[in-house]
């Protein structure tokens, strides 16, 4: 084949982004492979914290409970004429399967509030508008709008081409478009705890992507019951993908920090092994949002990527880097490779920091969600010693039933791949929404509602809704002892919410004022 018609060959994106989730019995908790899936519940901003500080930090020495507003509160500024929004478009495919009216305004709904929710963390001081994009495989259902032109030279020596497909008109006022296709695929067939998987299939001359594809599963919509939060959360899950974390883009990030967007050089290589073998992203944002968040100034806490690729034979994972952070020290996060209940996942400061580190995007971190698992424990906190030892109050031992770590489940002692062979506790199916008490030598969990930051009431088996002085005790009426009440542990995080996914599979009942 001549030079000018290797011009011409076609560029086909790579499938590599799965969204896999497998139902646990018990906790119906969503695992993803290692490209995909998703969640978002209402974000809030961060307040600052104390200077971070080497080793574990324990709730007791916090001096005061950390403030924060809901995301419906917060006031923003106009924007201004130099940071905008990023300009999102979605585009659906023709679905040999046609969706019923039902399935359809399922997802327009999910894919509106998804768009809605990353164009409100991301700006773009570029604006691009999206001239053309290559062929892959959904070509037959892109419009020829879309698509950069073909050309054929039947003379290896002769200028005269024949014109294939003439150029696209491209697409206007666009940063970023996203096509989505909705079918019963050969992968979603053979594989049945697929949900979705989706890739980035163009980039501009500098890196960075800007046209992704999204394929959802023909079951997510036609599933009974059906979950709005759990599919908002796949389609804002497999953006962060296509928009940037990724094993595939990590390379490509850019130092942007004196001027974001422009003036720009390379990272070079982001992705390195700490001294115990754990694979971590080392960027100035992340470093930053992790010790800020676990309250360490350890050097080494780049954000660790999830290492369960490297627990293969040395051919298989030779060169294989994880799309997803560790389970183990970033368990809730939007990017963890396991996913849970749509009101346990957040979309945490340190994956708003990946973002941002990319170069690409100007990120508001102000709408951060609060991040609760491991907060404060020092940088040794997710290590398999911690957990093993029983040294953190977040990991479990044995079967037993607890209280899930947000104390909005009761949850049962529990471990999947990606903790290995760690334990915490895992929502129960009808478990309910309950704090972790504790009555005579035996710890129980039991059902409460807020009444301020570090204030609460409980009520045990039935009875009347009693005040639990956060650090003392009180005695229940009709029973005998006392019910030691948590200090620190509860109502600290206002956007730590119950359930409000009517629709939810999950079923469980939060009680709160």
């Amino acid at each position: 084949m001549n030079s000018r018609n290797k011009e011409v060959q076609k560029r086909i994106c790579v499938w590599t982004l799965l969204l896999v989730a497998v139902l646990e019995a018990a906790a119906k908790q969503s695992r993803v492979s290692d490209e995909a899936q998703v969640s978002v519940t209402r974000a809030a901003s961060i307040e600052p914290r104390t200077q971070p500080s080497s080793g574990r930090q324990t709730r007791h020495s916090i001096p005061e409970v950390k403030q924060r507003t809901f995301l419906e509160n917060m006031t923003h500024p106009p924007p201004s004429s130099i940071l905008q929004p990023i300009r999102i478009k979605t585009w659906r495919a023709r679905e040999s399967c046609k969706l019923s009216e039902a399935e359809s305004e399922r997802l327009e709904e999910a894919l509106e509030e998804a768009v809605r929710v990353v164009s409100s963390l991301l700006s773009d001081v570029v604006k691009l508008n999206i001239q053309r994009v290559s062929t892959f495989p959904l070509r037959d259902q892109i419009p020829e709008d879309h698509l950069s032109g073909c050309y054929v030279y039947p003379e290896s020596d002769s200028p005269r081409r024949t014109v294939v497909r003439p150029e696209g008109a491209g697409l206007p006022d666009t940063d970023f478009l996203i096509y989505i296709h909705v079918q019963a695929t050969d992968k979603c067939r053979a594989e049945p705890g697929v949900l979705a998987y989706a890739v980035h299939c163009q980039t501009d001359a500098g890196g960075r992507p800007v046209a992704g594809v999204v394929v959802l599963c023909r079951d997510r919509l036609s599933a009974a019951p059906y979950s709005h939060q759990a599919t908002v959360q796949t389609l804002i899950h497999e953006m962060f993908h296509t928009l940037g974390f990724s094993k595939d883009l990590f390379s490509s990030w850019r130092d942007c920090s004196s001027h974001q967007g422009t003036s720009c050089s390379p990272r070079n290589k982001v992705i390195h092994s700490d001294g115990s073998g754990q694979t971590r992203i080392y960027t100035p944002g992340i470093v930053s949002a992790l010790q800020r968040h676990l309250m360490s100034s350890d050097p080494e806490l780049g954000g660790p990527l999830e290492n369960l690729v490297l627990r293969r034979s040395k051919d298989e994972s030779a060169g294989k880097v994880s799309s997803h952070w560790e389970s183990r020290v970033l368990q809730g996060s939007i990017m963890a490779a396991a996913l849970g209940d749509p009101t346990t996942v957040r979309i945490d400061p340190v994956t708003l920091a990946a973002l941002r580190d990319t170069g690409w995007y100007s990120v508001n971190l102000s709408r951060a969600q609060s991040l609760v698992w491991g907060d404060g424990q020092g940088a040794k906190f997710g290590s398999l010693s911690i957990c093993k030892e029983n040294s953190s109050t977040f990991f479990c031992s044995g079967s037993g039933v607890g209280c899930h770590f947000l104390h909005l489940h009761k949850g049962k002692c529990q471990t999947d791949p990606y903790l290995e062979g760690c334990r915490v506790y895992k929502p129960l199916e009808n478990g309910g929404s309950d704090v972790w008490t504790s009555s005579s030598a035996e710890g129980r969990c039991y059902r409460h509602r807020c009444s301020g930051p570090n204030r609460y009431q409980i009520q045990v088996s039935g009875s009347q809704w009693v005040d639990c002085p956060a650090g003392g005790a009180v005695q229940v009426k009709g029973y005998r002892g006392e019910v030691f009440c948590p200090d620190r542990r509860l109502c600290l995080y206002p956007d730590v919410s119950p359930p409000i996914d009517r629709n939810s599979s999950s079923g469980f009942t939060t009680w709160q004022v």
